[in-house]
């Protein structure tokens, strides 16, 4: 009901841009990284209201997470934590997963 984080970061670190074919949304996902923590993370979505609250939970339980801590982060954790999706949108949470994850790939290769 209160989406957080939902902004462009223009100085990011890391950014990861995945959309799903079936449902239509895509996600951009941006982080900011110091001494191995994300210290900042934003998104821009384009999507239904599930796509949105798994995009917003993506990024409050990444930030403050070391690299490792965020890679650990599963699509069953997103759902858990926004205390269920409703059937048929639990494909949304792997739109997060898998932004945060290319994020950090793409971190990993041009930042670091």
């Amino acid at each position: 009901m209160s989406p957080q984080n939902a902004y462009f970061m223009p100085d990011a670190h890391g950014e990861g841009h995945v959309g799903d074919a079936a449902c239509g949304d895509s996600l951009s996902l941006f982080i900011k990284v110091e001494n191995n923590i994300l210290v900042e993370v934003s998104y821009l979505v384009f999507g239904c209201p599930a796509s949105i609250a798994t995009s917003s939970m993506t990024s409050l339980m990444a930030k403050g997470k070391t690299i490792e801590e965020a890679l650990a982060i599963k699509e069953q954790d997103i759902i858990v934590a926004l205390g269920g999706l409703p059937k048929g949108k639990e494909h949304c949470s792997n739109l997060g997963v898998s932004a945060l994850r290319e994020a950090i790939r793409d971190y990993k290769e041009n930042f670091k």
